[in-house]
């Protein structure tokens, strides 16, 4: 690993051949060998997207699953996502919300997760107050089982919430000591935010950070371009570098999530998937100790 840099292989990164949103989300990559191939190349964790954790699940006890973690020395572990988390609690996609939170929260625990991932991956409205208030309510109910941080990652798809002022008036309003933000560089550049801007979030706010690239222009299909045409941090038009910096002059102080949605990536063996992200997101941290 480049010095002090910890990164995490996220889901969509490390999954192979899924079919994002739409049909098999749960990755053929068996959940031993991923571990093993994370602690292989470098990475420090790996994420878990909901689905996947629900059909290991099927033959596997979450004690089986941390099994892994533990023997391939992996400290930090994503669980993801809780969408729906604020609509009526009548509302059928509240109620597989809560369904879906309940099971990634008594995960976190059992697996000593670093965090777990909300937002509003549907585009569903809501006012802020409304927004701030279940926040805070759902921080409570992620207490009760886990110490991981609960973070929210606002994105262009989020009706409500699109810059750093109307994320940090939910996450700060709700005061819940367990809450706090996830930047997605992605997000960043498609929403417009420069890297200064992060210097608005109040560290004990700034809870995760995930790194990927990508074009500036954006395609015609702001979904498909989404999930299927992300980039390798380095290997696209962004200035990741900018926003590692800010954020490591600001305070944070890791670890950094690989999060890439990229059909092509998708298509490749996990000795290909695992050593190419890893390198080419390290690569960029290398610049930091050359300047030194």
């Amino acid at each position: 690993m480049s010095g002090d840099v910890e990164l995490v292989g996220l889901y969509w990164t490390t999954s192979g051949p899924v079919e994002v949103h739409q049909g098999r989300e749960w990755s053929l990559f068996d959940w031993a060998d991923r571990c093993a191939a994370a602690r292989e190349v470098g990475f420090s964790g790996l994420g878990l997207w909901h689905a996947d954790l629900e059909h290991q699940l099927e033959t596997r006890t979450l004690a089986g699953i941390k099994e892994f973690v533990e023997a391939n020395g992996l400290r930090h572990l994503e669980l993801e996502f809780v969408m729906d988390w604020f609509l009526d609690e009548d509302d059928e996609r509240r109620r597989e919300s809560d369904r879906v939170a309940a099971l990634l929260f008594e995960a976190a625990g059992a697996l000593e997760a670093h965090h777990v991932k909300v937002g509003n991956i549907p585009g569903a409205p809501a006012t802020i107050a409304r927004l701030t208030e279940r926040f805070g309510e759902l921080c409570a109910e992620a207490a009760e089982r886990t110490d991981a941080t609960l973070v929210y990652e606002f994105m262009p798809f989020d009706a409500n919430v699109k810059s750093v002022d109307a994320a940090l008036e939910i996450v700060a309003g709700a005061g819940a000591s367990n809450g706090g933000i996830a930047i997605d560089t992605w997000h960043m550049v498609k929403l417009g935010i420069e890297p200064d801007e992060l210097r608005r979030i109040p560290l004990e706010y700034l809870s995760w950070v995930e790194l990927s690239d990508g074009r500036l222009d954006d395609m015609d299909d702001p979904v498909d371009e989404t999930v299927n045409h992300r980039a390798l941090p380095g290997e696209g038009e962004f200035d990741l570098r900018s926003y590692i910096d800010v954020c490591r002059d600001h305070g944070y102080a890791g670890p950094w999530g690989v999060e890439v949605l990229s059909d092509e990536l998708r298509q490749n063996p996990m000795d290909v998937i695992f050593p190419w992200a890893y390198e080419t997101t390290v690569a960029q941290f290398e610049h930091e100790r050359s300047s030194a």
